[in-house]
């Protein structure tokens, strides 16, 4: 090797550690960046003339597991996505609030049973009437309250959607910029281009945690993002992501599938060449926070309204409603029974059993009154028994109009004729001599609408001052928010005297125990079913209980809801922490190990300074001797 081949090998030694000891001096003071990626120089070996060997740099190397960081992504979307469930549902328990403790739609229940006890024991005290009353009133509150802590949480989870929305555009945006960066540095492999991927991960992880994710990088280190569903959010441009938020929540605002029926904001991503799709209805965003907020808004705390709704429809039907069975009617030899329909009202039921004679199956058929023929026909999930078959007529016709629809929907597939005799009365009879139908049973179950009506029923709790019948018309259902309307009869709350006396004429004695029995009864004793929507029981074995079981039991739910939800998303962050943990051993910087390479650094910068020294003093003598 000549002297001008060892000078040139010593040189591209120099310059290839001081190279290294800029990687290592960024990765030292960027050891608790986060998403920093630990830079390595690579070298190669050059031939230098016929004998030498030089080093050559052949760029930066990330110490990067590619597959470990896939996982810490997937896992990223599943801790925030329990994270946020996690917080939700224990503010949600804070809302229903402990069991043990005062001020819970339970504690309001029972004082109201107690109350109820002693006006049933001293029916003729104006104290005990007053209490009972007052009581009624903690507990409508106590629902409203409930129900007002619910759409709050709702309200957030909405702002959490766009909040995050605008936090993912800002993401995709970052990740596009750097991708066309990287494109015209094809080729080059230097720490600015370690930097830029540094950055697009940060970006690229920072969206992870807003919705499942999955990357594809090709070989010009250009990469695209994808939803795991396998929407394309991210190439050389990124889509944008739009969130139509509809504002303050209430129980009324529901996501549809159909979104001209939604009335809840939804996502919609356009992308940037035309087009747009809808990211809520098409359940394209499967984990990570915008999941945890759209599953709160929608489903969760939709289905804890749904409870406390039930409860309050329950309680307001167990003291309002009335069922009076029909009067035994014949018309020739057809035999059936009348209906009296005069208290029919809205949401109201006609119950009848018949027997189909060629088949033996009994049907229970509930018909019910709607005023809006717009939500006809019904479904039989419409009323909480399997049994029932449920048959929506419209009434806002008239009498005739109501045996137009029965006749036609039932009188050639059962063999039953309905027929108005007189005034309000509804008859139906089977077809006589044919035989094909036999009615066993017919009632009908309407809404008491006054405090003195002669019955013990009444309306003590009602829907914004309004009766609650449960009727059903375009906007839905009357129970869909009802425990935010429910309030007490101001017609009690004027003259508490009506929880006794139910009669004028003759007035019901003071001390009759008749109404504030059937009210303790209902509310403490008497059994119900309750709609499967709650979350709790089947649409084939719908949960049964008294009122404050249900109570009891939605609000133990809620509490194991809450518990599992905590202890899934610690779960999820320690595999989170080990994961990252792993990472950050591959990935991290190790402030030992780069100490001991800067020394070898320091070594071998000597040791090619003393190579190039050495050349020097061999070119100086060979000048002199030369010169001599």
């Amino acid at each position: 090797m000549g002297l001008s081949q060892a000078l040139s090998t010593a040189m591209s030694g120099l310059r290839a550690t001081q190279a290294s000891l800029s990687l290592v001096s960024s990765n030292v003071a960027n050891a608790e960046t986060p998403g920093y990626v630990r830079k390595t120089l690579n070298q190669v070996a050059g031939t230098t003339g016929e004998f030498g060997s030089s080093v050559l740099i052949a760029g930066v190397n990330r110490q990067l597991d590619e597959f470990l960081q896939a996982q810490l992504r997937t896992e990223t979307s599943g801790a925030a996505y329990a994270d946020v469930r996690s917080d939700f549902l224990t503010n949600l328990q804070g809302v229903y609030g402990n069991p043990d403790s005062t001020g819970t739609i339970e504690d309001a229940y029972n004082k109201f049973l107690t109350a109820l006890q002693g006006l049933s024991t001293s029916p003729e005290s104006q104290s005990a009437r007053i209490s009972a009353v007052n009581a009624a009133q903690s507990l409508a509150q106590q629902l409203n309250a409930t129900s007002q802590g619910i759409q709050t949480l709702r309200a957030n989870a909405e702002a959490g959607i766009s909040d995050s929305v605008s936090t993912a555009n800002n993401a995709m945006q970052q990740i596009a910029r750097i991708n066309v960066q990287l494109q015209a540095a094809t080729g080059t492999s230097d720490a600015s281009t370690g930097a830029l991927l540094d950055e697009r991960d940060r970006y690229i992880t920072q969206l992870s945690q807003l919705m499942d994710i999955r990357t594809v990088t090709n070989s010009q280190n250009q990469v695209t993002v994808f939803t795991n569903s396998g929407v394309q959010l991210v190439g050389s441009e990124a889509a944008t992501l739009s969130f139509n938020a509809q504002g303050t929540m209430t129980p009324t605002a529901l996501s549809n599938p159909d979104p001209t029926k939604s009335t809840v904001g939804t996502i919609t991503i356009n992308f940037p060449h035309g087009g747009s799709y809808d990211l809520v209805s098409t359940n394209s965003i499967r984990s990570g926070k915008i999941a945890a907020y759209l599953e709160l808004r929608d489903k969760t705390l939709v289905q804890a309204q749904t409870q406390i709704d039930q409860l309050a429809a329950s309680m307001s039907s167990a003291l309002s409603d009335k069922t009076t069975a029909g009067t035994a009617a014949t018309a020739g030899a057809q035999t059936g029974f009348d209906i009296d329909l005069s208290g029919l009202q809205s949401g109201n039921t006609i119950h009848l059993t018949y027997k189909d004679n060629a088949t033996g199956v009994t049907h229970n058929l509930s018909i019910i009154r709607v005023d809006d023929p717009s939500v006809l026909p019904l479904s039989n999930t419409t009323t909480v028994d399997p049994n029932d078959e449920v048959l929506g007529v419209d009434f806002s016709g008239g009498m005739s109009s109501v045996l137009a629809q029965l006749n036609g929907a039932l009188g050639s597939t059962a063999g039953l004729q309905f027929s108005n005799p007189s005034g309000s009365t509804l008859r139906v009879v089977d077809d006589g001599a044919t035989n094909r139908s036999d009615i066993t049973a017919a009632s009908v179950t309407t809404t008491v609408s006054s405090l003195t009506s002669g019955d013990p029923h009444l309306p003590l709790f009602t829907d914004n001052g309004g009766l609650y019948t449960g009727a059903i018309n375009a906007s839905g259902s009357q129970t869909t928010g009802l425990a935010a309307r429910i309030s007490v009869n101001t017609a009690l709350i004027g003259d508490p005297s009506r929880m006794v006396i139910f009669a004028t004429n003759p007035q019901t004695p003071a001390g009759d125990t008749t109404r504030a029995n059937l009210i303790l009864n209902q509310l403490s004793t008497a059994s119900f079913s309750y709609s499967p929507q709650t979350g709790l029981g089947t649409t084939g074995a719908p949960f049964t209980g008294t009122l404050l079981n249900f109570t009891k039991q939605f609000i133990s739910q809620q509490g194991e809801a809450a518990t599992a939800a905590k202890q899934l998303a610690d779960g999820q962050d320690v595999v989170l922490n080990t994961l990252q943990s792993k990472m950050d051993s591959v990935s991290g910087v190790n402030m030992d190990e780069e100490m001991a390479h800067l020394l070898a650094l320091q070594n071998a910068y000597s040791a090619n300074a003393r190579v190039m020294s050495s050349i020097k003093q061999m070119y100086d003598t060979l000048l002199q001797i030369a010169g001599g």
